[in-house]
């Protein structure tokens, strides 16, 4: 039999910087699907966010909760803001480099919606990868790649363990703790920024065992992400661009969004993505980003991996513009926990990162709060895991599997078709029609013949689907088309030569 302490499920920066602040003395184990850097944290571009000192964590705090719709719980976002400080220094004492200047000073900078430079960022715009080497060269505790969880072992509100796949052998799994940080649900839709592995399995898990999900409405979209590729994981391109000046623009070199926002580039995400959905469907044109302001040599130091991904793509950077098109990028709801991670109703099971729903990010995530909140609960669930012990004798026979029936014959065209009519139905603007004819869908292939992890899609896509039908007005990253349209772009605007 496999018995460990804690078994944590994922190896992104939610798992990783939880097993690093579990001793050495607990058997600890660390399950990723794939590849342990096939996950979102190692393609997260921008940065980290933390507060700049005592005095920034009342403005950090409010900027999240503005961005959020104030649909966030306050607490759950002072603790973020308040214990940013300490993750900073725990980062640089253990090591983590992040850009500084030329004095050693850290270089912050500033995204859309934030009311000062407060994000760092390290290898310019490839802060995920540098965050999650440095993790992976911390961790003390094995690390187990190919294993793919396809259920939960719970009875009696007690959690055991997991059932998995490993190195496609079935293989069960026993823990006295388990913690989820097997991130969102990116790969439901058709466009993405997702890594492949990020496609929902957990949640479908809980959808089954009774576990509760809350604020799934509210699916957040990125605004400018290169989506002319094949591949289903689209290239993002960060917000840090337009922090650092980079302007949206329409064919004629428009820059549209101030017909949407006064804010322009710098409205909140949900903002500027509908604004990129609208005026594309209304005018027929086509979006760019337009990076023309920038001096080369400097472009090509603070963004080196956007420069060289594009360059490989024909693009010549700064100089041209690249189409772009919103995508899927994260989710705001989640498992619902406590802001120690801990699963309300449920003993020996924890939730921390983009698998959760801690309530920082309420309707709509501000940007680069998600490293932060990943790292800052999963400490937290840490302390709660190391400071509980759990001693319940002999473990109950779980008798079911589905190790025979996880893929069946038509799983991948029902999954692309889901994945369409999530982007279509339950995408950036939605209606009441739209989302009745995706649950009509998602239920139709439910009754099917149908494989385990497809199941397990269908069963998280319902439950967005059920939220967004439960709230009848827009709110955030909801929204809900009403007679009145979002919004008619008008012969106003701001041309991209103009400053503003």
């Amino acid at each position: 039999m496999k018995r460990y302490d804690v078994l944590i499920v994922g190896a992104g920066i939610a798992g990783l910087y939880a097993a690093m602040q579990l001793p050495e003395s607990m058997k600890v184990l660390v399950v990723c699907k794939d590849i342990p850097w096939e996950c979102n944290t190692f393609y997260a571009q921008g940065g980290i966010v933390t507060a700049l000192n005592e005095e920034d964590i009342p403005p950090h705090v409010e900027d999240t909760l503005a961005a959020g719709a104030y649909h966030n719980f306050r607490e759950a976002v002072e603790i973020m803001s308040r214990e940013s400080l300490e993750l900073r220094e725990d980062l640089l004492r253990k090591g983590m480099k992040f850009d500084s200047d030329e004095e050693g000073r850290l270089l912050y900078t500033k995204e859309a919606a934030h009311s000062t430079s407060r994000i760092l960022h390290a290898g310019g715009d490839a802060t995920g990868r540098y965050l999650h080497y440095f993790m992976m060269t911390r961790n003390r505790h094995l690390l187990q790649r190919n294993t793919l969880v396809y259920d939960l072992l719970i009875e009696n509100g007690r959690c055991y363990g997991v059932r998995a796949m490993v190195n496609y052998r079935p293989t069960t799994l026993y823990a006295d703790h388990v913690l989820i940080a097997s991130g969102g649900i990116g790969s439901l839709y058709a466009y993405n920024t997702n890594s492949r592995t990020v496609s929902a399995d957990i949640h479908g898990i809980c959808v089954e065992k009774g576990i509760t999900l809350a604020d799934m409405e509210f699916m957040q979209f990125h605004p400018t992400v290169f989506v002319e590729t094949p591949y289903a994981r689209k290239l993002l391109l960060t917000e840090a661009l337009r922090g650092e000046g980079a302007h949206i623009v329409d064919e004629k070199g428009r820059r549209f969004l101030f017909d949407y926002d006064e804010r322009g580039e710098l409205a909140s995400r949900d903002i500027v993505a509908r604004a990129i959905f609208d005026y594309k469907r209304k005018t027929g044109q086509k979006v760019y980003l337009d990076f023309s302001m920038f001096e080369e040599e400097w472009f090509r130091k603070r963004f080196p991996n956007i420069s060289k991904t594009f360059e490989a793509l024909g693009y010549h950077l700064p100089k041209d513009r690249v189409p772009i098109s919103p995508a899927f990028h994260y989710a705001n709801g989640g498992i619902t926990c406590d802001t120690y991670g801990r699963i309300p109703g449920m003993r020996g099971l924890y939730v921390a990162g983009e698998a959760a729903r801690t309530g920082v990010h309420g309707a709509n995530r501000l940007a680069s709060n998600s490293l932060l909140e990943a790292a800052v609960f999963a400490k937290r669930a840490a302390e709660a895991i190391a400071g509980s012990e759990i001693s319940d004798g002999k473990i109950p026979v779980f008798d079911k599997d589905y190790d025979t029936l996880l893929h069946k014959e038509h799983d991948k065209a029902y999954k692309h078709r889901l994945r369409e009519i999530m982007w279509k139905d339950v995408g950036i603007i939605r209606t009441e029609q739209g989302l009745h004819e995706a649950k009509n869908f998602i239920y139709d292939s439910k009754n099917r013949d149908i494989g385990r992890l497809l199941e397990l899609r269908l069963n998280t896509a319902a439950a967005i689907v059920e939220a967004a039908l439960a709230r009848k007005e827009s709110l955030g990253s909801h929204y809900i088309e009403a007679e009145e349209p979002f919004h008619t772009p008008n012969s106003k605007g701001t041309e991209c030569t103009e400053s503003t």
